[in-house]
């Protein structure tokens, strides 16, 4: 095996760690990561949670990194810490961060109980990945919230000329890497569009992210029960994945392109090899975690018992641990794999996955 890296070591120190259980879990403030691009009615999903909707208390965090406030008259430029939240009648309350999110939510933290969720709206933010890591790594904030959903606003009407659109070379197409991170993609303005159009727009972003929920919207009244506390962005998502996604369907005979987002799932029967998939996973995480978006799998090891294992990343990012439910009696031990991202080869995957199953003359 080669020397680990730093980037390596991301999976070797998750390998010992568990999810957490349930009861922690629900004890901590869901924080709900909302993206897309300028136009895509970020602004009108705002407004919609704190003028109009009464079922949720609901703290907004806008996160403007640089840009001029969304909506004037609802944030006022001044605003850089909770003290000033605005709240507004519905009993939600609405920040602009400027600076540190995290002291931000360290600030918030003391309120956190009286909101039933955290929308942190994002302006300009293609990869989530640093306020993932921090959150989950940042003890002052895992002790707090959890990352409960990352949502991805597309404007039915023009999403595909931002995804068509080409970059500069090892830039990246900001549009294509918010769908590949996406648990939920609202599809928005799906009034300016015909019934053609969107289902072929509905089929592209499966392509892309096969695991991610499509939920249609107008005018960006989301129904928030579907992107709100609803626990997407967890390991154990990986349990109710559509089998259908594991099949090799049409996807297996298409060109293989280097540059296109693209969901891959593999899946196989037998038990793993801890060492073998330990070093496959570093290998990958070090040579290929820039292409890799995000990662889910659910695992059965040798050696283990009834012990189920399931993880997911983003980029070299992985969290890592033992299932809620174990195997249970009689249930066939599958492997399952979930790979978004570019340049992702299912054959090589495959090959490579399946040489890190137990033999019994490997010991």
């Amino acid at each position: 095996a080669r020397s680990s890296t730093t980037r390596t070591k991301a999976w070797e120190s998750q390998e010992n760690s568990t999810m957490g259980d349930s009861a922690d879990q629900a004890d901590l403030t869901p924080i709900t990561v909302i993206t897309g691009f300028l136009g895509a009615g970020k602004t009108t999903l705002v407004n919609y949670i704190l003028k109009e909707q009464k079922q949720w208390k609901i703290a907004v965090l806008e996160n403007e990194f640089g840009e001029v406030s969304i909506d004037d008259g609802l944030v006022a430029e001044s605003l850089d810490a909770p003290e000033d939240l605005i709240t507004m009648d519905n009993g939600c309350v609405c920040c602009s961060v400027r600076g540190d999110l995290i002291r931000t939510l360290g600030q918030l933290a003391k309120r956190r109980k009286d909101f039933d969720a955290i929308v942190l709206e994002t302006t300009g933010l293609a990869d989530p990945a640093p306020i993932i890591y921090t959150v989950q790594t940042n003890p002052k904030m895992s002790d707090h919230y959890r990352i409960d959903s990352i949502v991805c606003l597309a404007d039915c009407k023009h999403v595909a000329l931002h995804l068509d659109e080409k970059k500069p070379d090892g830039a990246v197409n900001e549009a294509q890497q918010q769908v590949a991170f996406a648990d939920k993609i609202l599809l928005n303005k799906i009034d300016l569009v015909t019934e053609k159009e969107k289902e072929a727009l509905k089929q592209r972003l499966r392509a892309m992210n096969k695991f991610a929920e499509v939920i249609e919207t107008e005018r960006s009244r989301a129904p928030l029960d579907r992107i709100l506390g609803v626990g997407s962005y967890n390991s154990e998502s990986i349990l109710s994945v559509d089998p259908d996604f594991f099949n090799e369907d049409e996807s297996g005979k298409k060109e293989h392109r280097t540059d296109l987002v693209e969901s891959v799932g593999i899946q196989f029967g037998g038990n793993l090899h801890a060492q073998w998939f330990n070093m496959f996973m570093m290998d990958l995480l070090r040579e290929r975690a820039h292409d890799l978006y995000r990662t889910k799998g659910l695992l059965s090891f040798h050696g283990q018992g009834d012990t189920k294992f399931v993880f997911q990343g983003v980029h070299e990012q992985i969290n890592f641990g033992p299932a809620q439910k174990p195997w249970a009696e009689g249930e066939e031990r599958v492997n399952k794999f979930v790979f978004i991202g570019k340049n992702l080869n299912r054959k090589e995957l495959t090959k490579s996955l399946m040489e890190c199953i137990y033999k019994e003359d490997e010991e």
